[in-house]
C-alpha cells in the first residue's frame, strides 16, 4: 500500500476539520506545508525546460519584460493557491487499528495503513525544516518499496504522533496511547566527528573516486580538447567523489545510538537531522564490514538488512568490541564468530577464484549462519536461523568439475547471503542441516512486536 506525501499535526487537531463519519477526529498538516507544495507548478516548468532545453531557450528569447512580469504575476498566485488547496484537502486520522490519510483536490484518495504493519517510524528534519521548526514523519510499512511520509508536522508534534502510533501498535488502548509518550532511551554509543573524518580518509572508495575525478577529465581533455565532453564526465565524477567523502560526513555526523523499548534509536546528520529506529525482531542480516586501512585501528562498520525498512546502517565506524556489543542488542543471544572460527574453502577453490578465495569463510553456530567474503574489504554477514526463508545449493560447470558448491540462504529482506566455494559434500550436508535449523528457529522465535 502506498500513500502520497502527507502529514499532520497533533496541535492542529484542535482547530482542524470536524470528526469524520465514524467519529474519528481528523487532523491537518502544519500551516507551513503549503509553502512546500507551492513549488510543484514551478517544478513542472523546470522539468519541461530541462527536457527540451532548445525549445525553452527559443521561447525565452521571445519574451519581453512585460511578458515576464505578467507571467510571474500569474504563476506566483497560482502556485500559492495550489499549495493552499492541497494542504486544505489533506487530512489524517489515527484510529485504534490504522493510520488513515485522505488527499486529493479533484480526485479523492484515502489510504489505510494498518498499525500492525508499521515496522519503523522515523522523524527527519531537513535543514530548512529545522529552521522553521517542523519535521517529517516517515513510516516503514510491510509490503511497500518506499517510506510513506507525513510532511510537515511541528517538530514536537511529530515525536508525539510517533509515540502514539507506536503505543497503539504495541496494543495500548486508544484512549491512553497518547499519554504513554516516547519510551525512555539509554545512549549506547556516539561517534566522534574526528573519528568519522579519519575513517572516511582511510576508505579506499573515497580516494578512488577523488583520483578518478582528477585523472579522467584531464585525459579526456588531452585526447579531445572538447570542453563539453570533459564537463559531462567531470561533473558526475566530482559528485560521486563528494558523496563518498563530504556527503557521508555530513549525513553521518554526530551519529548516536540509544536503546529503548521500541528498538535501537539512531540520530545523525549535520544539516538534515534524522531520528530513526531499528525495529525489534525485524533485522534479517547484520554485516560487519572491515576495510583494509581500518584493521590496524580495529575499526568496523555495521550494516543491516531490515524487513520492511530502508534503514541500512547501524554504525558508520566503531571499535570492533563496541560494535559487537551493539550487534548483541540487535540480535539477542548472538555472538559474533571470531576470525579463527571461520573455516576456509578447500585449497582447490583457488582454481575458481585465485587469491580471492582466501577471503571466504563460513561458521554455523546455534544462533546464526555466518559467511565472510572479500579480501581487501572484508564483510562478515550474520543471518539468524529464524530469518532464513529458503536455502539453495548452486554449482557451475567448473565448480562441479572441482567438487565445489555455493550454499545460499535467502532472508525476509529479499537479500541473499552466500557461503562460497565449499566442498560439495559439505555443502550438501549444510543444505539439509540449515533447512532444519531454520524450521526450528522460526518455531521458537518470539513474536515481532513493538515494545514487547
Amino acid at each position: 500500500m502506498t500513500t502520497p506525501g502527507a502529514g499532520g499535526s497533533t496541535q492542529a487537531a484542535e482547530h482542524g476539520p470536524p470528526p469524520g463519519a465514524d467519529g474519528v477526529t481528523e487532523r491537518r498538516l502544519h500551516p507551513v506545508t503549503p509553502l512546500r507544495r507551492a513549488w510543484a507548478p514551478v517544478a513542472v516548468l523546470v522539468g519541461w525546460a530541462v527536457h527540451d532545453p532548445d525549445q525553452a531557450q527559443r521561447q525565452l528569447t521571445r519574451l519581453t519584460t512585460t511578458h515576464i512580469l505578467v507571467g510571474l504575476a500569474v504563476l506566483i498566485p497560482a502556485a500559492g493557491l495550489y499549495g493552499f488547496l492541497t494542504w486544505w484537502f489533506t487530512h489524517y486520522a489515527v484510529t485504534g487499528t490504522e493510520l488513515r490519510i485522505r488527499t486529493g483536490l479533484l480526485f479523492r484518495r484515502t489510504a489505510h495503513i494498518r498499525l500492525e504493519r508499521i515496522q519503523a517510524i522515523d522523524v527527519t528534519q531537513p535543514l530548512l525544516a529545522r529552521v522553521v521548526g517542523v519535521a517529517k514523519l516517515k513510516l516503514d510499512v510491510i509490503g511497500t518499496g518506499k517510506k510513506d511520509e507525513l510532511a510537515f508536522l511541528g517538530a514536537g508534534d511529530a515525536r508525539a504522533l510517533r509515540a502514539e502510533l507506536l503505543a497503539r501498535a504495541a496494543g495500548f488502548a486508544p484512549e491512553t496511547a497518547h499519554e504513554v509518550g516516547e519510551a525512555p532511551a539509554r545512549q549506547l554509543l556516539r561517534v566522534p566527528p574526528g573519528v568519522l573524518a579519519v575513517s572516511l580518509l582511510l576508505t579506499g572508495a573515497t580516494w578512488g573516486t577523488l583520483l578518478a575525478a582528477a585523472v579522467v577529465p584531464t585525459l579526456l581533455w588531452l585526447a579531445t580538447h572538447n570542453l563539453w565532453t570533459v564537463l559531462a564526465t567531470a561533473i558526475p565524477l566530482v559528485g560521486a567523489a563528494g558523496a563518498s567523502s563530504a556527503g557521508r560526513f555530513v549525513g553521518e555526523y554526530d551519529w548516536t545510538v540509544a536503546e529503548s523499548q521500541d528498538g535501537l534509536r539512531i540520530d545523525h546528520g549535520l544539516l538534515d537531522r534524522a531520528h530513526e529506529t531499528v525495529p525489534p525482531g525485524r533485522v534479517q542480516t547484520v554485516r560487519i564490514v572491515e576495510p583494509l586501512l581500518w584493521r590496524r585501528r580495529g575499526w568496523v562498520r555495521v550494516e543491516l538488512d531490515v524487513a520492511g525498512s530502508s534503514n541500512s546502517v547501524l554504525l558508520p565506524v566503531a571499535p570492533r568490541e563496541i560494535a559487537e556489543s551493539v550487534v548483541a542488542r540487535v540480535l539477542p543471544g548472538v555472538t559474533v564468530p571470531a576470525a579463527r572460527d571461520l573455516s576456509r574453502p578447500p585449497r582447490r577453490a583457488a582454481r575458481c577464484r585465485p587469491l580471492w578465495w582466501r577471503g571466504y569463510g563460513l561458521a554455523v553456530t546455534d544462533a546464526v549462519f555466518a559467511a565472510r567474503y572479500g579480501l581487501l574489504r572484508r564483510s562478515l554477514a550474520l543471518v539468524p536461523h529464524a530469518k532464513v526463508q529458503s536455502v539453495r545449493l548452486t554449482q557451475g560447470p567448473w565448480q562441479r568439475a572441482l567438487r565445489l558448491a555455493d550454499v545460499r540462504v535467502d532472508t525476509g529482506a529479499n537479500k541473499t547471503v552466500t557461503a562460497r566455494l565449499r566442498d560439495a559434500g559439505e555443502a550438501a550436508r549444510l543444505l539439509d542441516s540449515q533447512a532444519e535449523r531454520s524450521r526450528t528457529g522460526r518455531r521458537d522465535a518470539p513474536p515481532d512486536r513493538w515494545m514487547a
